[in-house]
This record gives structure tokens, C-alpha cells and sequence, in this order.
């Protein structure tokens, strides 16, 4: 199977051509952009199978570009490059829709290792058993199409929103724990990734709450539990 095609914003011309010719060598077609303007053209313009964008960037910076990104291609994954004081910048980005972040400076094997482990969880493999549709309430979830419908109304979620909604489904009256959905969505349990997890919490409560009867619960010390 051929590999993706990514999309690349680094406004550190050495470093920017470093990450590129690394991909490029792992067999990943690679498109440097050096500004957010820059970058938010070729998106419009190509299609990519994954994005890594720095947040500091002139003339239009990496929050701004994912914003945008998200209104013309929702399930894209990105992955932000930040430094090491731009924790405030990180959760801005997961509520933006990002999958993951690394911070510099940092090895190109873990580079590599983030961009594998966010395709194997798009490509659908971190599910391995699924349903064809969840009734919720008033809801019905199709998981392989990622739409939620409340009264003929569908919603398209994100790759993140619908495999947490669907571990959350397929955990039936049973809590589903944090550490389990973050290893099996997010790959490692890290803090930032715990306070991700939370804000698409967030994301699936607002979209449920049309059924008073349905709830995302907190189970102190453990994690989640879906009540319909």
C-alpha cells in the first residue's frame, strides 16, 4: 500500500528541509510549505493524507492554518510542532480537532513513530470490532460512516469523536477507562493527551445533550460511562 501524502509548515527553512528529505526517504510524499498562507494554498489545492504544522509561523500561524484546515477537510490529521513553554498553544490545538503534538527539539524516529501510530488509528485499526449502527437514546451512531442522527439530523464527527464515541458504546453498561481509551486511541497516556481526551468529552456531551436521558458519566479514579 502506497503511503500518504503530507503536508509540511515550517517556517525554519534548515529544519523544514531536514523534515522533509527524512520523509521523503521513509517513503512519504512531502510538500514544504514556509508560512501558514503558504500552506493553507497548497491544502486547498492538493490533497494530503496528514499535516504537521508549526505553531509559531509568520503572515499566518499553525492554530490559525488548523482552523482553517478543519473547515474544508475535518478529517485530516494534524500534528502540531511546538516548543516546549507553548502548553496553553497545545490545548487550543486538540480543541481545534489535533491529533497529536511533539515538542523540539525531538528525534525523527519519534516523529515517525506519531505519524505511524495516527494512521494506523485512521485507517480504523485501533477498533476491531464493529457495529453497524449504536442506538442512544434518541440517537442512532454509525461508527464507519462517523455520523451521529438525532431525529434525521445527522452530525459528522471527527476520527477522534466517533472512535471514543465507539468505545464508549461498545462498553455497553460496563465504565470505560481512561487509560484504556487513551492507549487505544491516543497511543500514550501522557498528560496532554489525558486533558485531549477530556475536551472531546466535552464534544460528545454537547452533541447529546438534545436527550436529557443520555449521559457521558464520571466514574471518580476510573473514567467513563455511557448511560442511555
Amino acid at each position: 500500500m502506497s503511503k500518504i501524502k503530507i503536508l509540511l509548515a515550517e517556517d525554519d527553512v534548515n529544519l523544514g528541509k531536514l523534515l522533509k528529505n527524512y520523509l521523503i526517504a521513509k517513503g512519504y510524499s512531502t510538500t514544504l510549505c514556509v508560512n501558514g498562507s503558504q500552506a493553507l494554498d497548497e491544502f486547498a489545492s492538493g490533497i494530503f493524507g496528514l499535516c504537521i504544522f508549526d505553531i509559531m509561523m509568520p503572515e499566518m500561524d499553525g492554530l490559525s492554518l488548523a482552523r482553517e484546515i478543519r473547515l474544508s477537510g475535518p478529517d485530516t490529521p494534524i500534528i502540531f510542532l511546538t516548543a516546549k513553554n507553548q502548553k496553553e498553544d497545545v490545548i487550543e490545538g486538540f480543541k481545534l480537532g489535533a491529533d497529536d503534538y511533539i515538542t523540539k527539539p525531538f528525534s525523527m524516529e519519534e516523529l515517525i513513530y506519531r505519524i505511524e501510530a495516527i494512521l494506523r488509528r485512521t485507517s480504523g485499526s485501533s477498533v476491531s470490532r464493529r457495529e453497524e449502527n449504536y442506538l442512544i437514546g434518541e440517537y442512532v451512531f454509525d461508527p464507519l460512516k462517523q455520523i451521529l442522527t438525532h431525529k434525521n439530523v445527522p452530525v459528522k464527527l471527527t476520527t477522534k469523536e466517533s472512535e471514543l464515541l465507539e468505545l464508549l458504546c461498545r462498553q455497553g453498561n460496563e465504565v470505560l477507562e481512561r487509560n484504556f481509551a487513551l492507549k487505544t486511541i491516543w497511543v500514550d497516556d501522557n498528560y496532554f493527551n489525558a486533558r485531549s481526551m477530556d475536551v472531546y468529552i466535552t464534544r460528545l456531551r454537547k452533541y447529546l445533550r438534545k436527550d436529557t436521558a443520555v449521559k457521558i458519566m464520571n466514574i471518580h479514579g476510573k473514567g467513563y460511562k455511557l448511560i442511555s
